[in-house]
């Protein structure tokens, strides 16, 4: 199984990369410039919505009404969240300005990684590998440029590093609900389970009450510097969200429950 195809559109051509290299740099002076930022058919990672919605001091809530929508995808029982694009002519990114991104410091990893195509696949097992795509969009021109990368060298300079390891969790757990365990069981989008387990990923604000302000750290233990970590860090409430999502659905995983 693997995580959402991150890509612009279905009908790129995709090319396995491996150890290789390719050419690629987006700027100003390249004549496709910010033309991908239009019309995007794009799946947000948890992690993209904590990062963007900190660049615009909003709250979880906030920011999906505003400028997500959802949709039944590859996952029968789990909405994916898309980014969603304005209503101006060309349907640009809402987040797309004259000069180009507003939140570009905290641009979503499908943005961050373009070209590249990092595929994280991962089994029911738990197992997990990571593969690398280039993607070749007929109107792109950064092809063209002489700058020539490794996928590791292309993911340091994009600062990735920060994604990988909550992407890697959320991919852990989207590749269990692409499964047709949940549906065989009579359970879908709409019940409380799914439900809790969307606010936990997506919604940091209203999964930060559900933890300090139900019945859930007497039910989980929660190391005391890990607690006081996730009182104001959404990355750290974020990981909280997806061990727990681990252990709620699934019953494995990191987080334990108190005896």
């Amino acid at each position: 199984m693997t995580t959402p195809n991150d890509t612009i559109d279905s009908t790129a051509n995709r090319a396995l990369l491996g150890s290789g290299m390719f050419q690629f740099s987006c700027h100003d002076g390249v004549p496709c410039f910010t033309r991908c930022c239009h019309n995007a058919d794009m799946y947000l990672y948890p992690y993209d919505i904590v990062r963007m919605k900190q660049n615009l001091n909003m709250t979880s809530e906030a920011f999906l009404v505003a400028h997500t929508t959802t949709a039944i995808r590859d996952m029968p029982t789990f909405p994916n969240v898309m980014l969603k694009m304005s209503d101006r002519q060309g349907n640009p990114c809402t987040f797309l300005a004259e000069k180009g991104c507003t939140v570009y410091s905290d641009r979503p990893y499908s943005c961050r990684a373009y070209p590249l195509e990092p595929a994280i696949y991962g089994d029911a097992d738990g197992s997990m590998r990571m593969q690398y795509y280039v993607m070749h969009h007929g109107y792109c021109k950064g092809h063209d440029e002489d700058q020539a990368w490794t996928a590791k060298a292309w993911m340091a300079d994009q600062e990735m590093g920060a994604y990988h390891e909550p992407n890697s969790c959320w991919a852990r757990i989207a590749a269990r609900l692409q499964a047709n365990f949940f549906r065989s069981r009579g359970i879908n989008m709409n019940s409380p389970s799914m439900k809790m387990a969307f606010m936990a990923s997506y919604n940091m604000d209203t999964f930060r009450r559900f933890v300090f302000e139900s019945s859930f750290l007497s039910r989980y233990n929660v190391p005391g510097q890990q607690l006081d970590a996730v009182k104001h860090d959404d990355r750290e409430l974020l990981m909280l969200g997806l061990s727990w999502i681990e252990r709620f659905l699934f019953g494995e995983g990191l987080l334990e429950e108190n005896t």
